[in-house]
């Protein structure tokens, strides 16, 4: 079972801290030391699927010199701000990489290995894109 508590700083300053004590500063926009609660949860959802991606193309033989996940997200204009569509772009780099190779990496993460995805899913659309680059 995962688990993760937050901590108040000061203001609207906290630190988030998870299971195996990791730590992350989080903050209100107007505070500025501290990622946004709400765009947390981007960055999550975009780690989880750069783990797999890692995980699934190393299984493939394929070795990565370059995994960055640029994501973005529409949210609802009002309260409680949900998302409703979140895009995910993979900027991927390595010897041997082809295009089958990361959209099927890609494809296994969102449909069968990323916890992130498969709880977001419900209530907002995820797209992907990606390139290779030399």
């Amino acid at each position: 079972m995962g688990t993760a508590t937050v901590k108040w700083i000061d203001g609207k300053q906290f630190i988030g801290v998870d299971s195996t004590r990791h730590s992350v500063v989080l903050s209100t926009p107007d505070e500025g030391i501290g990622i946004k609660p709400s765009e947390l949860l981007l960055l999550a959802l975009a780690s989880c699927t750069a783990v797999d991606v890692v995980e699934i193309l190393e299984k493939k033989r394929m070795s990565l010199s370059l995994l960055e996940i640029s994501s973005s997200g529409e949210q609802d204009a009002d309260p409680p701000w949900t998302f409703r569509k979140i895009h995910l772009h993979f900027k991927v780099s390595g010897q041997g990489l082809t295009d089958k190779a990361v959209a099927q990496a890609i494809q296994l993460s969102h449909e069968k290995y990323c916890s992130v995805a498969a709880t977001i899913r419900a209530t907002a659309e995820i797209s992907t894109d990606f390139e290779i680059v030399a």
